[in-house]
């Protein structure tokens, strides 16, 4: 069944569809809510505040953009109001419990030991410097460079016009950039 007629089955009242429609979009949400949001518990709390938004406002979907687009706009919302109400950031790895990035999952015997070494090095030094992003240029920088959706797309979801998305995706990177080249000129 296709989506469009999932969404237009919930919107009438199919709660078999709606199931359906959760289903389809539970992994990708709560990846998303886990990448921006950086803990388990927020971001399972962010999927399901998602969620019941779907839920409660199937009705008022439009169609006019992806429901892909409109749930990561939910996510976003909901990660950006917990980071606000919290003065203290509590981040957790991106690899914790959920081992979205595994050592398991690389298949290539030509990848040395000192390879994958270096390889998690920088992954932990990323993974750092995107902690240190302040949650309105990660949210931007993740939906843009991670995600890879469209700076229209981005902007849609964040409710930023397209040269505001320009401008914190080319901060984001600025800060990235710098404080990968200071992890590791001091390796070196």
């Amino acid at each position: 069944m296709s989506e469009e007629l999932l969404i237009q089955k919930a919107q009438n009242g199919d709660r078999a569809a709606l199931a359906q429609l959760v289903k389809n979009y539970e992994q990708t949400v709560y990846n998303f809510s886990f990448k921006i949001c950086r803990n388990k518990e927020r971001a399972e709390h962010t999927m399901q505040e998602t969620f019941l938004s779907m839920v409660k406002n199937i009705g008022q979907f439009s169609g006019k953009s992806k429901l892909s687009t409109w749930l990561y706009t939910v996510v976003s919302n909901n990660c950006l109001m917990l980071a606000r109400s919290q003065k203290k950031h509590d981040y957790s790895s991106i690899d914790d419990e959920d081992n979205l990035i595994s050592e398991e999952n690389i298949a290539d015997w030509k990848i040395t030991p000192d390879q994958i070494s270096e390889n998690n090095e920088l992954k932990v030094i990323l993974d750092d410097a995107i902690q240190n992003l302040p949650a309105e240029y990660r949210v931007v920088f993740l939906l843009r460079d991670v995600e890879g959706l469209s700076t229209e797309e981005t902007g849609k979801i964040t409710e930023l016009s397209i040269p505001a998305v320009k401008s914190r995706l080319h901060r984001a990177r600025a800060f990235l950039r710098n404080e990968l080249n200071k992890k590791l000129s001091y390796e070196h």
